[in-house]
């Protein structure tokens, strides 16, 4: 099974929910991400409950249960960068063991910038 890695910290997760609050907006954010068979990681959908300024869901987007949706032409990504803040919400990361802070999944020290990739050998052990 692929694994995500935070820095050296391996997370039994081929398949993961990112999800956040903008710190101004209050407007809930989330998207799908997969370990592809490359070993990158590819944003599959994502979506917005609601929208405010400079928040708007893209023109192709679809409105279901009061939750924007859309699926990004964003192309496969070595790693993604995460900022993280005492200041404001942590984001949560949803795979197969649950929904939980990404704090809670860290070592103590993590710093404030957290690299989530796919760990080394990812593609060659069924990534996709």
């Amino acid at each position: 099974m692929p694994a995500l890695c935070f820095g050296t910290l391996p997370v039994a997760a081929g398949v993961f929910t990112l999800v956040w609050t903008h710190s101004v907006e209050h407007v809930r954010w989330a998207e799908d991400w997969r370990v592809d068979d490359g070993g990158r990681l590819q944003l599959v959908e994502a979506r917005i409950s609601g929208s405010a300024a400079g928040m708007e869901p893209p023109a192709d987007a679809w409105l279901a249960g009061g939750v924007w949706h859309y699926r990004p032409s964003l192309p496969p990504q070595a790693e993604l960068r995460l900022t993280r803040s005492p200041f404001v919400a942590d984001y949560t990361l949803c795979d197969a063991a649950g929904c939980t802070a990404l704090g809670a999944r860290l070592p103590a020290g993590a710093g404030e910038v957290v690299q989530l990739q796919p760990c080394p050998g990812a593609a060659d052990n069924g990534g996709g």
